[in-house]
């Protein structure tokens, strides 16, 4: 054998290694893109104890919740929905990468009678869900309702949250929106004022229903626009689903996004600066209205203020003469020594004013 024949046949063996390799690694992978499936340990069980719920074919890393739900078959569903269901008791489980899961699961009484199911759902993205039949041992079983064969709702198109939020929800009022569905009648019967249950939904948490009443009548073949109210609690905030369900499924689903009420927050902040000041001020008053008051001394006067402060307030009155004013002798006045009345005063050089450049001999006259 040559040496490029021997080189095409160890090409040959190489590849068909490859391909033997692959193969078995798409058994799980098939496996996974299949229909859901729950398998339970036990069929039966009492309260207080527990089962193992393992499942095959789901997505794999997506998020599922583990519930006993009365009122239900694996081929009718879940009737009452959610509130068929012992959700205080439930388990949340992730898959694993090849869409596998095993999960123990305490045995707690439905707040309905039997039967009863083990129901698994998604949490998160696509819906997708398996029931396996289970027998709480002690719980009442009741028939299930007869199903009728007449008028059947179905959600059409165009569903979507109408409303938007004001100041009063900006400041923790209930969020309030509006969902808006065209819904027709698929079956042979007419519906009259239908009872749709409407159901919100936290994150991850199963949904709070609440029945909502349409009233009007729709004929085979006819179909209408519903508007049914949706309402939170007081202060809610985060990613919220709006759910609608009639005859025991979920016709519709809708995201809702709801913002954070920050007047809240801007009003605490306000109340823990503006109480302190209120508080600090108070205080003061208080201790400004207790403190005691000394009176205040007034300064001595220094030696001859107050006999000049006297002479500056002496007031006249009438028919009163004023003091006498001490007679003091200017130093450019002398006694007049010519003739005249005893005791006058004269100034020197009277008649003939000194010159300012001409001095003056104390005790002359002022004319030569």
């Amino acid at each position: 054998m040559t040496g490029k024949p021997r080189i095409t046949a160890l090409a040959l063996a190489l590849l068909l290694m490859l391909l033997t390799l692959a193969l078995p690694s798409a058994g799980p992978a098939a496996a996974a893109q299949g229909k859901p499936a729950v398998t339970l340990s036990t069929a039966q069980a009492g309260t207080g104890g527990s089962i193992t719920v393992n499942g095959t074919g789901w997505r794999s890393r997506t998020l599922l919740m583990l519930l006993i739900c009365g009122q239900a078959t694996p081929a009718r569903g879940v009737l009452g929905g959610t509130n068929s269901c012992a959700n205080a008791d439930g388990r949340a489980v992730t898959t694993d990468a090849d869409g596998r899961f095993s999960r123990a699961l305490p045995v707690t009484e439905p707040p309905v009678p039997c039967p009863c199911v083990v129901h698994v759902a998604t949490a998160t993205g696509a819906k997708a869900q398996a029931d396996a039949v289970f027998q709480v041992a002690g719980h009442p079983v009741e028939p299930l309702p007869a199903q009728t064969a007449g008028g059947r709702l179905s959600v059409l198109s165009d569903t979507r949250l109408d409303g938007s939020g004001s100041l009063l929800t900006w400041f923790g009022a209930p969020p309030s929106r509006t969902l808006a569905f065209t819904v027709g009648n698929v079956g042979t019967a007419a519906v009259e004022n239908p009872v749709f249950q409407v159901g919100t939904a936290h994150g991850v948490f199963a949904p709070q229903w609440d029945e909502r009443q349409w009233h009007g009548t729709l004929g085979p073949g006819e179909k209408a626009r519903v508007e049914l109210p949706v309402e939170l609690t007081a202060g809610a905030h985060g990613d919220y689903t709006v759910s609608l369900e009639y005859g025991g499924k979920v016709l519709a689903e809708q995201p809702w996004g709801v913002g954070r009420p920050w007047g809240v927050t801007l009003f605490w902040i306000l109340l823990c600066l503006v109480v302190p000041a209120a508080v600090f001020r108070i205080g003061m008053a208080v201790v400004d209205r207790v403190r005691p008051r000394h009176a205040a001394r007034r300064p001595s006067p220094a030696p001859g203020h107050g006999r000049a402060r006297r002479r500056r307030t002496a007031i006249a009155f009438p028919g009163t003469e004023p003091p006498p004013t001490p007679n003091t002798t200017l130093p450019w006045f002398t006694p007049d020594t010519g003739p005249g009345p005893a005791g006058r005063l004269s100034a020197p050089h009277e008649d003939h004013p000194t010159s300012p450049t001409t001095p003056t001999t104390p005790g002359r006259k002022g004319s030569t």
